[in-house]
């Protein structure tokens, strides 16, 4: 005699994700965004003024030209002076003279003292120049912590010029 087996009497198997592995990629995944994230900020300390404008996206690798408020110059994190700023600039952009600069001043800079770093920009043939400001504060000095330009933070870069406002580009 010929028997017929049905699909219901043979033994199921479980088959279930295992979601250990996934949550230790993930832990992982953190960990390392942790400590990158604090990698990527410039650490010099400004009190910049305020915009309501909506923030820009961020490159991958900024180049931040800070104006402090005793009007001496950092690019990045380190000090530098007026007249090394070309070749500081070169070294920083590997010669890229259509890289964005990031330029971050004081609220306490007086506007020549911005346009004259400006000019400089210019001098050095840099004519794409984007001011970062703190995003949707009233004042600057209540942010508490250096901004972390665009991309979630209390900064952004407000407003990019594509030449310094001091005169026409050649």
């Amino acid at each position: 005699m010929i028997r017929i087996r049905h699909t219901d009497e043979n033994p199921h198997e479980a088959s279930e994700i295992n979601v250990t592995p996934f949550i230790d990629v993930m832990l992982v995944l953190l960990v390392i965004f942790m400590v990158t994230a604090p990698l990527t900020t410039v650490n010099v300390p400004v009190d910049l003024p305020s915009s309501s404008e909506k923030p820009t996206p961020r490159p991958d690798d900024p180049v931040f030209l800070t104006v402090k408020a005793d009007h001496g110059l950092a690019l990045g994190e380190d000090d530098i002076s007026p007249d090394a700023l070309p070749g500081a600039l070169a070294t920083a952009t590997k010669g890229n003279k259509d890289e964005r600069i990031f330029l971050r001043a004081d609220k306490t800079v007086d506007y020549g003292t911005l346009m004259g770093v400006m000019d400089k920009l210019r001098t050095a043939g840099y004519l794409k120049v984007a001011l970062v400001n703190l995003q949707g504060q009233e004042k600057g000095a209540e942010a508490g912590a250096t901004p972390v330009p665009a991309g979630g933070g209390a900064a952004s870069t407000a407003r990019p010029a594509t030449a310094p406002a001091s005169g026409p580009t050649p």
